[in-house]
């Protein structure tokens, strides 16, 4: 017996100095083999317990399960220790070479649309405009209706409607996405007394395809002017001063006849190409005049329709698209490129 506990005393010294200079956890785990394994020393004297004396069995394999916890213990002690240490490669990796320059952090900025959207509602709030939005999810009434296009106008088929279910939305009156941002010119007209100066940004949706020019969901900032003894040089005077604050003094901009149902007279308002200063390229198509926008004085039905009197009060309104904006203002030739979400168009817009 004395030979055993001997053997064993050994036994833990030399697998404890073992565990102890175990340099990585491939030797940690060579030496857990070695003294713990099933061919181990350790394994075998516990298992030849059955053949001793019965008054040394206890004894024995007392310091026997001793010696193997006492083992497994500085094994985990060791295991942890080696964890928590980086290795060599692991330091020369993540070493820092502290003479070199720093990396300049990456900055986000504001999407295109929004800085143009930011800019064309700040021109206007400089010159007395208030900024307003408004739902996007619209009844027909304000979004038609109210807007001199009643349910059998063929000016109507104008606009590619998204129209929602009253089933599904629960409701008994048709409702739809709305196509414009002139349903807020009713709304503000309804709850505000004259004088009314508001521009109203925000998303619009129409059920078309998708091309260079053309998206189902996109941005438009309206545009709304009410009171005494406004006349159609006010509307060309605010339109002058704005596109001149938008695109430079230099601009040129022509006025043309077009239809809107909710105002007349209606015209488009265009600016001389910046690019062939007139003269005529591709952005332009070849006619030296880029359109930027419609307008037209509010028409008297619109008026009356929120219980202004036309005899006394007239107004103005404009609607734009910011995306069709930016394009002309940075010579972007496809919308689409706005909504790729890629980093290379994005970072060219401080």
């Amino acid at each position: 017996m004395e030979a055993l506990r001997q053997e064993l005393d050994d036994l833990k010294a030399s697998a404890l100095d073992q565990i102890d200079q175990s340099a990585d956890p491939a030797q940690l785990e060579q030496a857990r083999v070695q003294y713990l394994g099933r061919k181990a020393r350790l394994t075998a004297i516990l298992r030849q317990l059955v053949a001793l004396p019965p008054q040394e069995r206890p004894v024995i394999g007392l310091l026997a399960n001793q010696v193997k916890q006492a083992i497994e213990e500085r094994i985990a002690a060791r295991r942890t220790a080696l964890e928590s240490v980086p290795s060599d490669e692991v330091l020369a990796t993540d070493r820092i070479d502290v003479t070199l320059p720093g990396r300049w952090p990456t900055v986000g900025r504001l999407h295109p649309l929004t800085q143009i959207i930011r800019e064309i509602c700040r021109i206007f709030a400089e010159m007395g405009f208030a900024v307003i939005e408004g739902p996007e999810v619209e009844w027909d009434y304000y979004n038609f209706e109210a807007l001199n296009i009643p349910e059998d106008h063929p000016a109507r088929e104008m606009w590619d409607t998204f129209w929602i279910d009253p089933t599904s939305a629960q409701v008994d009156k048709p409702m739809l996405l709305r196509t414009h941002t002139s349903p807020m010119q009713i709304r503000i007209m309804e709850q505000t007394k004259p004088p009314i100066r508001v521009v109203v940004p925000g998303k619009c949706y129409r059920y078309e395809a998708v091309d260079a020019s053309h998206e189902s969901q996109f941005h438009q900032i309206e545009g709304l002017a009410v009171d005494e003894g406004i006349t159609f040089a006010d509307l060309k005077g605010t339109l002058y001063a704005f596109v001149r604050r938008l695109f430079g003094d230099e601009r040129k901009i022509r006025f043309r006849c077009d239809y809107f149902p909710f105002v007349e007279p209606g015209v488009d308002m265009s600016i001389d190409c910046f690019r062939c200063k007139g003269a005529g390229c591709r952005l332009c198509k070849m006619s030296g005049w880029l359109e930027i926008l419609g307008a037209g004085m509010v028409h008297p039905n619109v008026l009356a329709r929120v219980g202004y009197d036309p005899a006394r009060y007239t107004g103005f309104a404009f609607g734009m698209g910011p995306a069709r904006v930016a394009m002309l203002k940075y010579g972007i030739e496809d919308i689409r490129l706005f909504h790729d979400n890629d980093l290379r168009f994005l970072q060219q817009f401080p």
